[in-house]
């Protein structure tokens, strides 16, 4: 693989969604009311820390095993995989992602979640891995449950697995979120819908990967990331574009 980075193409405006989303009702006191200012990095903050294969534990990316001491967690098994691309449809290799979720009940496992759903004390909703040479990536998982929140009077978010993707220096991570095909209540939530192009919302939305699943234990769901350009996947914390 080259080491030589792609042409970098102008990002796509209309392609994130904008930070002002009244629907979205945390959006309304979270949004900037004055332009953006450009902060250059310090060099610590740009170098390092880099990440290996040591600072990876043999079952990090297996949340069915990390975090499990009195039996299997409870809920539907999940193969979790994809691979990490540049614009240029290049792997990204040796790259640290990071996943958090709720359980299969909707629940986080922290303590200001107050959601009525129980604790599983069999699973910790959080892991870890790198990419391989290929860009390739793959978690076990248990598929999370939906969850009400304080939008409006019955608003639920669908069920998601939250992304964290790091670069070579922790100032380059990026977070997202993905979907689940053919969930009902994607279309329902206002931050899902604040997308304004239905095409990048499909990019956060993980088909069932039927070829990957394992028969009488677990199915699969494929989710593809690509860093920068203008089609690049939405990043919660880049919204003005990567």
């Amino acid at each position: 693989m080259s080491s030589t980075p792609g042409d970098f193409y102008q990002r796509d405006r209309d392609w994130h969604p904008p930070a002002l989303v009244p629907a979205y009702k945390s959006s309304v006191t979270r949004s900037p009311n004055l332009p953006l200012l450009s902060l250059e990095n310090s060099l610590s903050e740009v170098t390092g820390p880099t990440f290996g294969h040591k600072d990876i534990g043999p079952v990090d990316h297996d949340l069915l095993l990390n975090y499990a001491t009195q039996g299997d967690p409870i809920g539907e098994r999940i193969i979790l995989h994809g691979r990490i691309l540049d614009e240029n449809a290049r792997p990204v290799p040796e790259t640290l992602i990071e996943i958090w979720q709720a359980n299969a009940g909707g629940r986080y496992r922290h303590r200001n979640d107050s959601y009525l759903a129980p604790i599983d004390p069999n699973f910790g909703g959080c892991g870890r891995t790198l990419t391989d040479q290929n860009g390739y990536y793959h978690f076990r998982t248990v598929k999370p449950g939906a969850y009400p929140w304080r939008n409006s009077i019955n608003n639920w978010r669908p069920a998601h697995i939250h992304f964290s993707v790091f670069g070579t220096a922790f100032a380059q991570r990026l977070v997202t979120q993905m979907y689940f095909e053919g969930d009902p209540l994607i279309d329902k939530c206002p931050i899902a819908t604040s997308m304004p192009d239905p095409n990048a919302l499909d990019q956060l939305i993980a088909p069932l990967d039927m070829n990957a699943a394992i028969p009488l234990d677990c199915l699969a769901y494929r989710f593809d990331i690509i860093l920068r350009g203008r089609r690049s996947t939405l990043f919660e914390n880049r919204l003005e574009g990567n």
